[in-house]
């Protein structure tokens, strides 16, 4: 005799990813700058050059990447650690695109933001949805670590072009980006605009402010900088992150089962 309804499925099932909170926002965006300030140490400050630190940090992002998906269940520092080594490595390979390959700040953005879009329209076109609560497979971590990486690598391309090649410098540029940022969290609270739109569009802001706070600290006075140390503007911000993890609850995201409804954060 055939059961009504399977017992062995939950009601919703919790991703390996982190419940979007304002917490999660604050930790991203250290994140973002830590990556500006730690890849900058490798290829500027130790001299390895852009290519030679986006090769190892690839391979860092690869190991992370197979660790996190590997992973049973979300594990705050693992999934930080991620991030981390996404942002640093996407520093790195916008750096060499834009400044080895001769690209330039407005050719890497423009080709950095083809590939977001062609990596969310894949994921959409495959799951039918790039929701982050719905990150709950392999196949959707997959697309979802290829579509940070993507964007903050083009968080970087961005964040430069608009300080350098716009003229607004690095407090101009980061609060430009911050009011986009304060855009999208309007847009929240106050509209019914696509809470999975306003989640990526934030998500991808995150990236170029933390570019451009990153520069402030590191880059040299004559270039509009503070000129502070990269290893220990890094180390701080390392510090920070990890405290952080420690102190503010960290919770997966659900997946909403048949019973249970969307969280409206993502």
């Amino acid at each position: 005799m055939k059961q009504a309804h399977d017992n062995t499925v939950p009601e919703a099932v919790y991703s390996k990813v982190p419940a979007v909170t304002l917490g999660f926002w604050v930790i991203k965006i250290l994140a973002t700058t830590l990556g500006e300030t730690g890849g900058d140490t490798v290829s500027m400050t130790l001299s390895w050059g852009y290519l030679a630190a986006t090769g190892l940090f690839a391979a860092i992002l690869a190991t992370l990447i197979w660790a996190q998906i590997a992973a049973k269940r979300f594990h705050p520092f693992l999934y930080w650690a991620t991030i981390v080594a996404s942002t640093t490595a996407g520093t790195t390979l916008a750096d060499f695109a834009t400044r080895s390959l001769g690209i330039g700040y407005t050719g890497g953005s423009l080709l950095l933001l083809s590939l977001v879009l062609i990596s969310l329209f894949a994921w959409h076109r495959t799951l039918g949805s790039v929701n982050v609560n719905r990150v709950v497979t392999p196949r959707a971590e997959v697309f979802y670590w290829i579509t940070i990486t993507f964007s903050q690598t083009l968080g970087t391309a961005l964040g430069d072009w608009l300080a350098d090649t716009g003229g607004m410098g690095y407090i101009g540029a980061a609060a430009i980006f911050a009011g986009a940022i304060a855009v999208c969290a309007a847009l929240y609270h106050f509209t019914s605009t696509s809470r999975v739109g306003l989640f990526w569009a934030a998500f991808i802001l995150t990236r170029p402010l933390g570019a451009a706070v990153g520069d402030f600290l590191d880059k040299p006075f004559a270039k509009g900088g503070l000129a502070l140390s990269r290893p220990l503007a890094s180390a701080v911000l390392a510090a920070a992150i990890v405290l952080l993890v420690l102190l503010i609850p960290q919770r997966a995201g659900r997946h909403p089962g048949e019973s249970v409804q969307p969280a409206k954060g993502a």
